[in-house]
């Protein structure tokens, strides 16, 4: 296997998102700060704060002095640079956040959509909808975000990527889902990526990923993943379909999975397995035949509120066990710092689950592996993939006006 060897201009450029990275999570700071908070030196980050400057990523904020010595320039990321949309298209929704340059949620929107119905013209369609939406509420509340402002569009497809040159097979079911007539579509610089490699992402830019630098983010909804970051990068595989954890086996001759499998991860501690659960515990309990995978869940997390049914409650139980013993093999596997949940069945569910998947992750994962690990709900709360993406698409604009050179996903 060839060696990809680091160049001076990829140095600079990792140095160039350091100092962002750093920026991002001060708010504004001055350039000593950024060398302190970094580790580099003040001649880079002052070469480094030049280039950013130059390319209208920062701006200078405000000089602050003291009686003594000179004053001081703090710097923060330029808001008004420009818009950036990130979009996460799920089996249920698709939602369009507007952020600024810096990052800030601005608006968004939300389309419906039919989990039965995926037929790839009909998932282009409310993509386009769902920007155009997006768009015009951002204006609607006082932050204009037309067409010409936009730098990049992010969008979070579901399903494994195929080579670029062919079908991406991109929302399962959908496998005619051209790229090229998404492209058409939406008519902006556009960067596409899974959701797996979207929520990893947000987390390195706005949760865990600041303090650890290996961690797994398990994403809970209808579908089920895990966004694998090791030493501070976000393991991809040959074909970017690495973390599919949701797919991995469970139960030997298990529940068939809507991958065709039987016994997946997914199956179980999926929104449509935890129902599943629940119907095998209960089947005359209403809950057990709500239709709409999100508003089950909703009405889930409401009903366990003490005093909770005991099919409610026995429920949760089963589904921490599952869900503890799939993250005990992920342990044993990458042995982690951290492992956050995130998604819209972790909000709705995650400080329910939490303590009965500690205990089992402790019960489960071999050796030490999991004897300093930390399991939390993600900090990165609104929509992760969203935001994930989002910075993504910020990541390859930086990359067009060549601040960056690495660690960025080839543009669709």
């Amino acid at each position: 296997m060839a060696v990809t060897r680091r160049t001076s201009r990829d140095i600079r450029s990792e140095s160039r998102l350091d100092v962002l990275h750093a920026l991002l999570a001060a708010g504004e700071a001055s350039r000593g700060d950024l060398a302190a908070v970094t580790g580099l030196s003040n001649a880079t980050v002052a070469t480094v704060v030049s280039d950013l400057l130059e390319g209208g990523i920062v701006t200078e904020a405000r000089r602050t002095g003291g009686r003594i010595g000179r004053p001081t320039t703090t710097l923060r990321l330029n808001r008004n640079r420009g818009r950036i949309v990130g979009v996460d298209v799920a089996e249920t929704y698709v939602r369009a956040t507007v952020f600024d340059s810096a990052l800030d949620e601005l608006a968004s929107a939300e389309v419906a959509t039919d989990e039965h119905h995926d037929e790839h013209d009909y998932v282009a369609d409310a993509i386009a909808r769902a920007l155009d939406d997006a768009l015009e509420q951002s204006a609607a509340e006082g932050a204009p975000a037309a067409r010409d402002d936009v730098l990049g569009v992010g969008i979070s497809l579901p399903g494994g990527m195929q080579r670029r040159s062919e079908v991406a097979v991109v929302v399962p079911n959908a496998p005619w889902l051209h790229v090229d007539l998404l492209r058409e579509r939406i008519g902006l610089p556009m960067v596409v990526d899974n959701p797996l490699k979207a929520i990893a992402t947000a987390e390195l830019w706005f949760g865990a990923g600041r303090r650890h630098k290996s961690m797994i983010t398990v994403n809970l909804g209808t579908g089920v993943g895990a966004g694998i970051v090791l030493e501070g990068t976000i393991l991809r595989g040959a074909q970017n379909g690495a973390g599919e954890w949701g797919h991995s086996l469970l139960a030997l001759d298990g529940r068939k999975c809507r991958c065709g499998r039987s016994g997946c991860v997914e199956a179980y501690v999926g929104a449509a397995g935890i129902q599943q659960t629940l119907a095998a515990i209960a089947p005359e309990h209403p809950l057990a035949s709500v239709p709409m995978q999100r508003e089950f869940i909703g009405a889930l997390a409401a009903a366990l509120e003490p005093p909770a049914h005991p099919a409610l409650t026995e429920t949760l139980e089963l589904t921490a066990r599952y869900l503890g013993s799939a993250i005990a093999d992920l342990c044993a596997i990458v042995n982690p710092e951290m492992i956050t949940l995130t998604g819209w069945t972790a909000w709705a569910l995650g400080d329910h689950l939490l303590p009965a998947v500690r205990r089992r992750v402790l019960e489960e994962a071999p050796g030490h592996s999991a004897a300093d690990l930390a399991i939390e709900v993600s900090t990165v709360r609104g929509n992760s993939v969203a935001t994930g993406i989002a910075t993504i698409a910020l990541e390859r604009f930086l990359g067009d006006v060549g601040l960056v050179t690495t660690r960025v996903p080839t543009a669709i």
